[in-house]
Parts: structure tokens; C-alpha cells; sequence
């Protein structure tokens, strides 16, 4: 695992040259949780891009 700076000056690290998006991933699902209950298609469909964009969640739920 490796370590580089972003243009704000944090540290994120990066797996196999992918940088790792997990907490930006976590606040989109987040955010498209909410926008879910409150049936705000629209900004659900802007979410679901964004997290595509990100490349969606490899992971399985709760891990």
C-alpha cells in the first residue's frame, strides 16, 4: 500500500494504483439512503451516478 498527497494536502491511500474513495462512497450511500425516504427521485438518480462514477460498491453490506 502506498501513500499520496491530494491537492487539499491529506494523505490517501492508494491499493494497486486504484485510490481508495471509501468515505466519499460511504457519504454518496449515505446521502442516497435520505434522498430515498423522502421518494426525491431526481436527486437519486444524481447519487446513483455519482456512486457509479466512483465506481460503485465492491464490497458486500456490513463489511
Amino acid at each position: 500500500m502506498t501513500h499520496s498527497k491530494t491537492i487539499h494536502g491529506l494523505t490517501v491511500r492508494s491499493r494497486s494504483g486504484f485510490v481508495e474513495g471509501g468515505h466519499q462512497l460511504e457519504k454518496l450511500e449515505f446521502a442516497l439512503a435520505v434522498a430515498e425516504a423522502r421518494g426525491d427521485q431526481l436527486r437519486c438518480s444524481t447519487l446513483r451516478d455519482r456512486i457509479a462514477d466512483l465506481g460503485g460498491n465492491a464490497e458486500e453490506p456490513g463489511t
